[in-house]
């Protein structure tokens, strides 16, 4: 098993309708990265832009996904063990779209969520994102949202966290955490994709204490993830 941390950029947060406009990995292995603009079909919103400053004059010569796809899924391997940050809510469902999207065929590959493992095993950490980590243990800023950034900053922070535990024994241990909320579990959206819960209704939930209960732990967090709140 080939540990591969990798990151996306979107167009958005909805996998069916929004596009991955960058894609970037770091093995290290062999010590090798992979990073590639991808040219969407769609625009670019400026509140997309606004996270991770790409534009459409950034990707208007990249290549698309399918070319791009294929170029990521050679660099991975068919035995790669893939590492993201909220990957399984957010990152995979992203890449099967794209990959059924473009007529790829996509490798069975195993997949760890640092998210879900340092909520796991960083409860005393009143917030999970990637930059709140970053601080915590002490890993020097850089472009935060741009792929092959977030992937670099995401090894150096999970080397730490796991010290020298196998990829096997990570996995082992993650088959018996708690799955993060991919759907609004309550309330008037209950039920609905927590990408599709108006922001608004999230920011009311939060100034009206929702997400201070023990329980809504893992929701809070996973709209932090969302740039919800």
């Amino acid at each position: 098993m080939v540990p591969i941390y990798f990151d996306t950029e979107t167009t958005g947060t909805r996998p069916d309708k929004d596009r991955i406009i960058e894609i970037a990995a770091y093995d290290p292995v062999g010590d090798r990265t992979f990073v590639s603009f991808i040219k969407p079909d769609i625009a670019i919103p400026p509140e997309a832009t606004a996270i991770h400053g790409i534009t459409e004059e950034m990707v208007v010569n990249a290549p698309s996904f399918k070319e791009a796809g294929a170029a990521f899924s050679e660099f991975c391997g068919k035995d790669a063990v893939l590492i993201a940050h909220n990957g399984e809510a957010f990152d995979k469902p992203f890449l099967e779209q794209e990959f059924a999207r473009n007529a790829l065929l996509l490798p069975n590959w195993t997949m760890i969520d640092t998210l879900k493992w340092a909520r796991k095993y960083r409860p005393d950490l009143p917030r999970h994102a990637l930059q709140h980590l970053r601080e915590v243990y002490g890993i020097p800023a850089n472009q935060a949202h741009r792929a092959l950034d977030d992937v670099i900053t995401l090894y150096k922070i999970f080397s730490q966290m796991i010290d020298d535990l196998s990829v096997a024994t990570i996995l082992e241990l993650l088959s018996a955490s708690q799955k993060a909320p991919e759907r609004m579990p309550f309330g008037k959206h209950q039920g609905k994709p927590l990408s599709e819960v108006p922001k608004d209704y999230v920011r009311w939930l939060a100034g009206s204490g929702a997400f201070d209960k023990s329980e809504n732990a893992s929701l809070k967090e996973s709209f932090v993830t969302l740039g919800y709140l």
